[in-house]
């Protein structure tokens, strides 16, 4: 192992990993392992050693373990990597861990050798000696009341690909195998009453090779370069997870399960270091399809609980994925057998130009200034089967970016990838349930409904929620507090219990969340500092109350949950999400109970569900263009004025200097940008 220690925050290393893994096998053999990660300091003890480093107790060094024996039997534990030594080990009954790379990748192969499948297959019109062009997208099966929770099982979605550089989710196949990984075996197929042969189109591609057969790509696009001549303005500290930008300053996290993590987030407010959030991560999603036929019942997939984020983390290319001056973080990740795969370049870090921060021109005297923004970018790109997701994620922001200069968090999501299809007839009706999106092609309706987990720390611990809606005054028009009738006002709700704080986004009332502490009062307009969550793009849970969705993924039931902030409450769909019931509901149905819970003026986390309604069309088939969904973390009171008052302009005169003509005026202009198509300047 290396020499250096690693940050308490900091990901367990290669060598970590591989110290535990050694150690379980001389105790328990030879298993498969699902989880040797990093467990985070408790809380308590962390926030006792970032205060005083060098006195107080550096918060030892834990790894989570969850380990499937090979008869089928699954222990989670702890291990402390000083010895190492165990401690707590126990079995897991009743409950299936996080599925492996390695699982999905045999399941294609085994189902290819099955003779039921084939026979499927030659019912769905694919020859015999074609069978090495059929493949599979491996699920968990979700949930089947069939075979409940002890046996561990996957879903083979089915596709047939005539060439090898055909996309695949053209020629989607009808039936479903169940496949079991322990024994590696198909169990059972799922054959719907209606059957639906392979339809053989001619393929639609997105890929260089066909895209040239049809003519080539446009020609009238130039190069836009991205260019640092000095360098990068943030700077990457301490054991190289540790990042520090216009007075920003926070921890990079990354785990197998919820991808980047950000901890300790603070800012250097004219010499005080002021701490905004302690942690915050995209800590789960769901997307349910919405087709009610079996099996389709079953496709609601968890991506972050069922595979993880950091499982499925693509590894990023420069002037690619990322273009300009890019840093970049690699990520270590066990391996099922516990060897240990490296992804390079898991995180890129990089400054984009985001057009202005502020400007201000007075039209008596031609007075001006105009000061640009940047963002600073944390990316992640995951592939979860068919859909990419890019998650950017930054300074100020969680699980998001801290993307301007402003004070501001602002958190992007992309989408893009492939549409989970079905095969149909030509024309069949879908019942509204899809959209045919290429001849014999179906693409079911689907949500894409992400879980945002905050930790708050303004200027301490003990916080509050309040729920704001821009509304009209109650008095009436002609009455003497609203005699024009045009008085409006933030009304504010105090969210006190866990049971009040169940909120969900109003459109109409433009509502926010304002994340606060009531302790500290912004010298100027009395009123407490706080960080407001401005998210539009909320759709509720379409899937009905009782549905096994709903039952499964209780986290999206609201826009907004807030709880008391505990160690170990850190995925709201429970610790073990595959081939759950929902019954009982678990995460964070169980850390709410019956709600009476104050959470106001504590130690909290606040959990908010957005993302977006996904009703197919043919521009987005056969790859769908990014689509973007977006949030923002703004501070209300939390600054005696204007943060980034500092951040030089591009240009700035003031009406004194405009009356001596210009002398003394602060002028960076960008000396770079120039005219195009020859144009003149007026």
């Amino acid at each position: 192992m290396s020499n250096a220690v690693p940050h308490p925050f900091d990901p367990l290393s290669g060598p970590e990993i591989e110290l535990v893994v050694n150690f379980i096998r001389k105790g328990h053999g030879h298993v498969n392992f699902h989880v040797v990660s990093l467990q985070e300091p408790r809380k308590a003890e962390m926030k006792a050693w970032l205060e005083d480093p060098r006195q107080a107790a550096r918060p030892a060094r834990v790894a989570e373990v969850v380990i499937i024996k090979p008869d089928g039997k699954v222990f989670e534990g702890l291990v402390n990597i000083s010895g190492p030594r165990i401690i707590k080990w126990k079995p897991v009954h009743g409950q299936q861990p996080i599925i492996t790379l390695d699982e999905l990748s045999s399941v294609e192969h085994g189902c290819r050798e099955d003779p039921k499948v084939i026979e499927q297959c030659l019912i769905s019109g694919i020859h015999r000696d074609e069978m090495h062009k059929v493949y599979c997208d491996p699920w968990t099966i979700g949930y089947d009341e069939r075979f409940g929770t002890d046996q561990r099982l996957q879903q083979a979605l089915m596709y047939y690909r005539p060439d090898v550089d055909n996309c695949q989710y053209q020629y989607p196949l009808d039936f479903c195998p169940i496949w079991d990984p322990i024994k590696k075996e198909v169990i059972a197929i799922d054959i719907p009453k209606i059957r639906r042969p392979v339809v053989r189109s001619p393929p639609l591609e997105y890929h260089h090779l066909a895209i040239e057969r049809q003519g080539g790509y446009r020609k009238d696009l130039k190069p836009i370069h991205i260019t640092q001549p000095e360098g990068v303005s943030f700077k990457i500290l301490g054991t190289g997870r540790e990042l520090e930008w216009q007075n920003w300053r926070l921890h990079i996290g990354f785990n197998y399960r919820e991808g980047i993590v950000l901890n300790n987030i603070t800012f250097n407010d004219k010499g005080t270091v002021r701490p905004i959030f302690y942690r915050m991560s995209l800590a789960e999603m769901v997307v349910p399809y919405g087709n009610p036929e079996k099996p389709h019942h079953r496709k609601h997939a968890f991506d972050l609980g069922e595979y993880g984020a950091g499982y499925l983390t693509n590894s990023l290319s420069l002037g690619c994925d990322c273009k300009g001056t890019i840093y970049y973080l690699d990520a270590h990740m066990p391996t099922q057998t516990g060897a240990v795969r490296k992804i390079k370049n898991a995180i890129c870090i990089h400054e984009e130009d985001d057009g202005i921060l502020f400007k201000h021109s007075d039209f008596r005297d031609d007075s001006t200034i105009v000061t640009r923004a940047r963002k600073l970018i944390l990316q992640q790109v995951f592939t979860a089967a068919n859909y990419e997701y890019a998650v950017q994620v930054g300074q100020p922001n969680p699980c998001c970016t801290m993307r301007k200069l402003t004070a501001e968090t602002s958190g992007l999501f992309m989408l893009t990838g492939i549409l989970n299809t079905y095969v149909m007839h030509p024309g069949e009706d879908t019942h509204g349930w899809g959209t045919e999106v290429h001849r014999g092609v179906n693409a079911h309706n689907h949500q894409h409904l992400f879980c945002l987990r905050i930790n708050p720390n303004l200027d301490g611990s003990n916080n509050s929620v309040d729920m704001v809606d821009a509304v009209p005054s109650s008095a009436p028009v002609g009455s003497p507090e609203n005699f024009y009738g045009n008085a409006f006002y933030a009304k504010r709700t105090r969210l006190e219990t866990a049971a009040q704080a169940m909120t969900d986004y109003n459109g109409a009332t433009s509502r926010t969340w304002d994340m606060l502490n009531k302790n500290k009062l912004n010298p100027h307009s009395g009123k407490p500092i706080s960080y407001k969550l401005v998210s539009r793009e909320v759709p509720g849970l379409l899937p009905k109350e009782g549905s096994l969705v709903w039952k499964r993924a209780a986290f999206a039931r609201h826009a907004v949950h807030v709880t008391k902030y505990a160690d170990d409450q850190l995925y709201p769909a429970g610790d073990y999400v595959p081939q759950t019931s929902g019954e009982p509901s678990r995460g964070i149905t169980e850390w709410i109970g019956n709600g009476n819970e104050s959470v106001d003026n504590t130690d909290i986390v606040l959990w908010h569900t957005f993302g977006i309604t996904h009703f197919p069309a043919p521009e987005d088939f056969p790859v769908m263009p990014a689509e973007p969904i977006t949030l923002l973390l703004r501070p209300r009171h939390f600054f005696e004025c204007n943060p980034v008052l500092d951040v030089p302009p591009s240009f700035s005169i003031t009406p004194s200097q405009i009356v001596e003509k210009g002398k003394g005026a602060l002028d960076a202009t960008d000396r770079i940008s120039k005219l195009a198509l020859g144009g003149s300047r007026l």
